[in-house]
C-alpha cells in the first residue's frame, strides 16, 4: 500500500493533483478542500489510499491521516466505494461524519449526494460502532465551529485560488454558478461543490 506521497505539485485539475514522486507524476485524486491547500510547484504531502479494481489502480488522497482513516472505514458499510467516500468526505470534515453518526443525524448523511434516506438510515447503523466519537483533529474553516465544513461557496472559492486563478475571477465564476447552487439548495439537496467547480471552470474558460 501506498501510505503517502511527498514532492512539487506538478499540475491541478477539479479532482486530481499530480505529485512529482522520484520523477514521476504520480495522479491522486483528491476532495475540492483537500485541493484547495495545494499549490502548483510548492512541495505537498498527501495521506494516500489505493484502490485496486480488476481494470484500474486509483490512487485517493487526502490531507491528513485522519481523513484517510476514515474514508477506509466508511468502505466497511455496505453499498459505500470509494467515490461516495471521498463525496462524504468533500461534504463533512472527519469529525463532523463521527458526530453525525454518532448522534444519528440522518439528515448531515443525506445532505451528500448519492445518499438518500433509507440509504442513511443504513449507514447509521452500520457505521455506529466502527468511526467512534468525535476526536477533535477534523479541518475546522476559519471562524467556524470544529468538524463543519466550510460552505460550498468558500470551498469554491479555496479550490479555483488553489487552481492558479486571481480573486477576483474566483469570485466571479462563483456568483456565475451561484444559480446552480441555489437550485440545489431549493430542491433539498447540499450544492456539489466538485459539480460546480467544473461548471465555475468553464465559465473562466470562456471568458479568457
Amino acid at each position: 500500500m501506498i501510505a503517502f506521497v511527498s514532492g512539487p505539485v506538478a499540475a491541478l485539475a477539479p479532482d486530481t493533483a499530480v505529485i512529482e514522486v522520484g520523477g514521476v507524476g504520480m495522479a491522486v485524486q483528491c476532495t475540492p478542500n483537500t485541493l484547495s491547500a495545494l499549490r502548483v510547484g510548492e512541495s505537498a504531502r498527501l495521506a494516500t489510499s489505493l484502490v485496486v479494481r480488476e481494470d484500474s489502480l486509483t490512487l485517493y488522497g487526502f490531507a491528513d491521516d485522519d481523513e484517510r482513516q476514515v474514508f477506509e472505514l466508511l468502505q466497511t458499510a455496505s453499498g459505500v466505494g470509494p467515490r461516495l467516500a471521498q463525496a462524504m468526505l468533500a461534504v463533512h470534515a472527519p469529525d463532523a461524519l463521527r458526530l453525525a453518526v454518532s448522534t444519528g443525524d440522518e439528515k448531515a448523511l443525506t445532505a451528500v449526494p448519492g445518499i438518500g434516506k433509507k440509504g442513511a438510515q443504513r449507514l447509521l447503523l452500520e457505521l455506529k460502532d466502527r468511526l467512534g466519537e468525535p476526536v477533535g483533529t477534523g479541518r475546522a474553516p476559519a471562524g467556524g465551529p470544529a468538524g463543519r465544513a466550510p460552505g460550498w461557496r468558500e470551498q469554491l472559492t479555496a479550490a479555483l485560488v488553489g487552481l492558479g486563478y486571481a480573486g477576483r475571477e474566483a469570485d466571479e465564476a462563483v456568483e456565475a454558478v451561484a444559480p446552480q447552487a441555489e437550485a440545489a439548495t431549493a430542491a433539498g439537496s447540499a450544492p456539489q461543490v466538485s459539480q460546480l467547480l467544473r461548471a465555475a471552470l468553464q465559465t473562466l474558460n470562456r471568458a479568457r
